[in-house]
């Protein structure tokens, strides 16, 4: 039965008070005792406030009394709000007021469902995320508590997670082919957010709780025109054209036409300042060594480029700016990309700041502990000064020159 306003103003105020919820709270058990689509029967209520009892005469037709206990058959009283055309019935009324009633055998069901649901998810990465209780309360959550919800956002999570890896495609690309809806793996969309979590399980890389990094571990461009990799002489069939010249790299170039970098058992250098590599452009040209540029914080070009260079066999040399920030750099390519440190360490620290020469100035925000030298912070704090790794061009630069393994 559809309510019309007026019939929901009318219910409202015979059984919508705030101070009736405690009553209704006790009706709705009986409805969900008696079980889906039946109506209860007799109830006796006892301990009732003179309101509720005025509120439950009112609803039956019965002449206003005093009483603290009540026999009601419930039936009858779901027959008169019908006749009234106030509701179907009372659970109806209930429903109406307060939301749906759900049966003890509903309850059991439903909790029955969802250990079978996670036992049978149809990917091997949803079962292994679906193991763990707080991932199978986030499915519960995304789902809206509905089992048969849960069941639809798995499968159409799993025909995302069998389509993986998917070099090349653009995020919503893949939503339209999986799912038919182009913004279906938009962020915060409960399918892109089953299927990150899912990926999240397998990732190593703490940087993974970004979306962004763990769809491009896919193969898959979120952005594919973001900021695009700077780097100098990198070794690829074709390259001898653009040597000694800086050049751009998007990530859509790099997940869709991938090169076959001749980077076995080289090493390729990293920086994190895009000024570092164009002084380096400058004075060495052709014959620097393959140079990349982390531009700070390496976003998805420069992660994608790093993982590709790593894949194809070179060994990865770091060298930041001798600041906080370039530490924390430092760690997350030691650590997702295998790098080795480049002149970073602190005796290259300490014997920079020998130099009174130097460009420096002062250290800004917490200190950051190098995971590949213990010694690095403790000089960096007790200096309490920040070297910028343009000033130390010259002496890296001489080692772009050489061209050699650097211990």
């Amino acid at each position: 039965m559809t309510h019309s306003p007026e019939a929901l103003a009318r219910l409202r105020q015979l059984l919508g008070a705030a101070e009736l919820a405690p009553l209704r709270q006790r009706l709705r058990k009986a409805c969900a005792q008696a079980g889906p689509g039946l109506e209860p029967g007799p109830l006796r209520l006892t301990g009732l406030a003179a309101y509720e009892a005025e509120a439950l005469q009112a609803l039956s037709g019965r002449a206003p009394r005093l009483a603290r206990s009540l026999t009601l058959d419930l039936a009858e009283l779901g027959a008169s709000l019908h006749a009234a055309g106030l509701a179907a019935g009372l659970r109806e009324a209930l429903e109406a007021l307060d939301g749906p009633i759900v049966s003890r055998h509903e309850r059991d069901a439903a909790a029955a469902a969802w250990p079978a649901l996670a036992n049978e998810a149809p990917h091997p990465a949803l079962r292994a995320l679906l193991a763990q209780p707080p991932s199978l309360g986030l499915l519960k959550r995304l789902a809206g508590g509905d089992p048969r919800a849960a069941q639809a956002l798995c499968e159409s999570a799993a025909r995302v997670l069998h389509a993986l890896p998917a070099p090349g495609h653009p995020r919503a690309r893949l939503a339209a082919i999986c799912l038919g809806d182009a913004h279906a793996l938009d962020d915060g969309q409960p399918v892109a957010t089953l299927v990150l979590a899912a990926l999240r399980q397998a990732a190593t890389d703490d940087d993974a709780e970004r979306s962004r990094t763990l769809w491009v571990s896919q193969g898959v461009a979120v952005n594919e025109l973001a900021r695009p990799a700077l780097a100098l002489n990198l070794p690829w069939p074709g390259a001898a054209p653009t040597r000694g010249e800086p050049q751009y790299w998007p990530l859509r170039r790099l997940l869709r036409q991938p090169l076959a970098w001749q980077v076995a058992g080289c090493d390729v250098f990293v920086c994190e300042n895009p000024n570092l590599l164009a002084l380096a452009a400058d004075a060495l040209g052709p014959g620097c060594a393959p140079l990349l540029c982390t531009d700070g914080m390496p976003a998805a070009a420069q992660r994608t480029l790093l993982q590709q260079l790593r894949a194809a066999g070179a060994r990865l040399r770091y060298h930041g700016d001798f600041d906080w920030p370039g530490i924390a750099i430092g760690n997350q390519l030691m650590r997702a990309f295998g790098a080795h440190a480049w002149r970073f360490g602190s005796d290259d620290y300490r014997a920079a700041m020998a130099e009174p020469q130097r460009i420096r100035a002062a250290l800004r925000g917490s200190p950051v502990a190098a995971t590949w030298d213990t010694e690095l912070a403790t000089a960096m704090a007790a200096s309490d000064c920040a070297l910028p790794e343009e000033a130390l061009f010259e002496t890296l630069c001489g080692d772009l020159a050489r061209r050699s393994s650097i211990a």
